[in-house]
């Protein structure tokens, strides 16, 4: 009876920290404003898993045992790395900001930090990364997200035993999860205290210690502290944005809601059951191939176009999409990233105009691409060829003033009633990425 006691005031103590509420502070929601404008982030997957080559989940896909794991420590010397290029590349590309890892789910941190051994400094290379492109991005005014990962497959006092990952690396200790909690706070106040202007804090990994997506009951077996730990970030930096990557509804403290591998609203990944927020600013992270981290076997590389429709689609259903790479471990990203980021690069300084500081949602998406507006523009994005030689446009407010393909003089034929623009596509050579109609309204 005491333990079924225990059970139902920690479950209640769980469901009551979500219960909060949480008031953004002027700076915050300023913050979430620019961040709807960036539209288009660069992730980045780099660590001591890099080394392996298999991506950054080898530590639990290969069950490498901790006292193994640690040696690569030892390996870890990316003397080819330059912050400079990195965000630089980042820029060109049309990204408006990086979010970076800074210790992932096999627990090494890549910065100068006082409560792990297991970090950046006391590899060969021995200098601090986080500060090195937090410093970078600063130089180049490139807003900066920190990623954090809640679940740690080496430390004890992670609540291991009761997780879905990592139960193969040969842990035996059943540790006191408070002290991991504490263990957590004190990192993110280092990275919050030590490195300036923070933009955002990206959580992964709450889902660990959660029935799999999709469950109807998805309660923590665990107290997550969130509340504590939204509070600290947002008292040390209020200003920056919190997002949780759990795959749920977004909990109170957090200030965007991503979604894995999917638009919002979609959830063909299998991990985003949960509704896209009206609230908060949304965003999409994906690869360039299949994987996060490097891998040297993964060649599936996906085009310019996927990736660009990708944006694209992302910004007419209102939300950021954050494009990664995953370096090698020499510090060098490869070849093919580099190509791909390149090219997009070329779109956005053409189109960008359509992209940056717009908001979706203006209509529903179409078999035939989707909306953005900005101000008194509306852009119509042809992804893919209707099947009628008109397509009939919703939401524009308005009496229209112009109608025309993007960065030409062609007027485009247009007829405006009460249902709404009916465009006449006839003689309009569409585009083989995106056809940009151009509408501006009085």
């Amino acid at each position: 009876m005491k333990n079924l006691l225990i059970c139902l005031f920690t479950v209640l103590i769980i469901n009551n920290s979500h219960a909060q509420t949480y008031s953004p502070t002027p700076a915050n929601l300023e913050a979430r404003s620019e961040f709807q404008d960036a539209k288009f982030g660069l992730f980045i997957h780099w660590g001591v898993f890099s080394i392996l080559g298999d991506a950054e989940w080898v530590m639990n896909n290969e069950n490498i045992p901790v006292k193994d794991y640690t040696r690569l420590m030892h390996f870890l010397n990316p003397t080819q790395f330059d912050a400079h290029a990195w965000v630089s590349m980042a820029k060109n590309a049309g990204m408006k900001y990086i979010t970076l890892i800074t210790r992932h789910h096999d627990g090494f941190s890549m910065w100068n930090t006082k409560y792990s051994d297991f970090n950046i400094m006391n590899t060969p290379y021995h200098k601090d990364v986080v500060k090195m492109i937090v410093d970078e991005c600063h130089k180049q005014h490139m807003k900066i997200f920190l990623y954090y990962s809640l679940l740690d497959w080496r430390r004890n006092d992670y609540s291991w035993w009761t997780g879905r990952t990592g139960q193969g690396t040969g842990r035996t200790i059943h540790g006191d999860w408070n002290d991991y909690i504490k263990f957590m706070e004190n990192q993110i106040t280092e990275l919050l205290t030590n490195y300036g202007k923070i933009d955002g804090i990206w959580f992964d990994g709450y889902w660990d210690q959660t029935a799999p997506e999709g469950a109807k009951d998805r309660t923590p077996k665990v107290d997550w502290h969130l509340p504590e730990i939204y509070g600290l970030i947002h008292k040390l930096q209020p200003q920056c944005l919190i997002g949780n990557n759990h795959h749920m509804t977004p909990f109170p403290g957090e200030d965007f809601q991503m979604f894995e591998k999917d638009l919002p609203g979609q959830n063909k990944s299998g991990l985003s059951f949960q509704k896209p927020s009206d609230q908060l600013p949304l965003e999409t992270c994906e690869t360039m191939n299949g994987s996060w981290g490097f891998n040297i076997k993964d060649d599936n590389y996906k085009s310019v176009k996927t990736l660009i429709h990708y944006l694209v689609n992302d910004a007419g259903r209102n939300a950021n999409f954050l494009l990664n790479v995953g370096p090698q471990p020499n510090g060098i990203i490869q070849q093919e990233f580099r190509d791909t980021l390149k090219e997009i690069g070329k779109w956005m300084h053409k189109y960008g105009e359509s992209i940056y500081g717009t908001r979706g949602d203006i209509m529903p998406p179409q078999d035939w691409g989707v909306l953005t507006a900005k101000n008194k523009t509306v852009f119509v994005h042809i992804l893919k060829s209707p099947d009628q030689p008109s397509i009939l446009i919703t939401g524009v407010t308005g009496k229209i003033k112009s109608c025309k393909l993007m960065g030409k003089e062609q007027n485009v034929k247009y007829k405006q009633d009460k249902d709404g623009v009916e465009i006449n596509l006839d003689g309009v050579a569409l585009n083989d990425v995106d056809t940009i109609i151009q509408i501006e309204t009085k």
